[in-house]
């Protein structure tokens, strides 16, 4: 199946965490390529604390071949390594941000993970790069493609692509 990922981060080197965690997303055990990765896009921290530094967002979308527990459980693992707490206020500022957007048609929703992510399709953050890679999109339970879905979202929303330097530091890393 075809899996999304979101990626962000606002603390330390944003670019390079984003790089690495992509890095590593592409060994999890069961991710195949080809792979597919946004621009990256700078954007407005969404919910958290006053104050907090602007995030770096990027999608990719890679061939997954497990559960997506197990794809759950490994990037929660890279998240881990890379600094992030498990205990956390929710929207606090982080060096890395991983979550699954979708996992092919599954539809699924349970303590731990919910698919598709349940707030995607208001967030222009994630819709942005997401319409880059796969506007035709259409998610299960929507009835709109992605491209769509970016272009009704009302709030203008402080979602930029980031400067050519980053978008090349990006591609050259991919």
């Amino acid at each position: 199946m075809r899996a999304g990922i979101a990626l962000g981060s606002n603390l330390g080197e944003r670019l390079a965490n984003l790089c690495r965690a992509r890095a590593e997303i592409l060994r999890i055990p069961g991710v195949s390529l080809p792979s597919r990765s946004s621009s990256i896009y700078e954007t407005e921290p969404v919910g958290s604390e006053p104050g907090a530094g602007l995030f770096f967002n990027a999608v990719i979308e890679v061939g997954y071949a497990g559960l997506p527990q197990s794809l759950l459980d490994a990037l929660q693992a890279i998240e881990s390594s890379m600094g992030r707490p498990s205990k956390r206020p929710r929207n606090s500022p982080r060096p890395i941000d991983l979550d699954i957007l979708y996992a092919g048609n599954l539809v699924l929703s349970n303590d731990e993970i919910v698919i598709p992510h349940p707030r995607l399709h208001v967030r222009r953050f994630v819709l942005a790069p997401l319409a880059e890679i796969r506007p035709d999109l259409i998610l299960p339970g929507h009835e709109e493609t992605i491209q769509q879905m970016l272009t009704a979202l009302r709030d203008g929303g402080g979602v930029v692509c980031a400067d050519a330097a980053a978008q090349a530091a990006w591609r050259e890393q991919a």
